[in-house]
């Protein structure tokens, strides 16, 4: 007979952000707070962190902040990104300068990232 062990860390959680419906995201299961390297989003650094205030503890990190309302921030910075905190050039430059474009490589990426099993 076969005894299988799993445990579980309390402190390692695995989330996923469910792209909007209606939008370029639709259908996407994102990573909560870190994307893969390369991820193609304005706010996205190439490294895969996020910017966005609300995970910064130098702007607007608080204790009080819960699970929900990180996922929620990141969920609408998907969908609406900040021109004014660009955090990689070529998806700014494009969301910038040709937003039909700039759609069309947001829907192709979005389908990379199918719901989790």
């Amino acid at each position: 007979m076969l005894s299988l062990t799993r445990s579980f860390n309390l402190m390692k959680w695995k989330c996923y952000i469910p792209g909007r419906k209606d939008t370029e995201w639709d259908g996407g299961f994102f990573p909560l707070c870190k994307f893969d390297q390369g991820f193609f989003h304005p706010n996205i650094y190439p490294s895969g962190t996020v910017c966005l205030s609300i995970l910064n503890e130098d702007e607007g990190w608080r204790p009080s902040i819960t699970v929900k309302q990180i996922l929620l921030g990141i969920q609408e910075l998907l969908d609406n990104p900040n021109p004014n905190s660009p955090a990689q050039s070529d998806a700014y430059m494009m969301f910038t300068s040709n937003l039909a474009l700039y759609k069309k490589e947001v829907r192709k990426q979005s389908l990379r990232y199918p719901p989790p099993t």
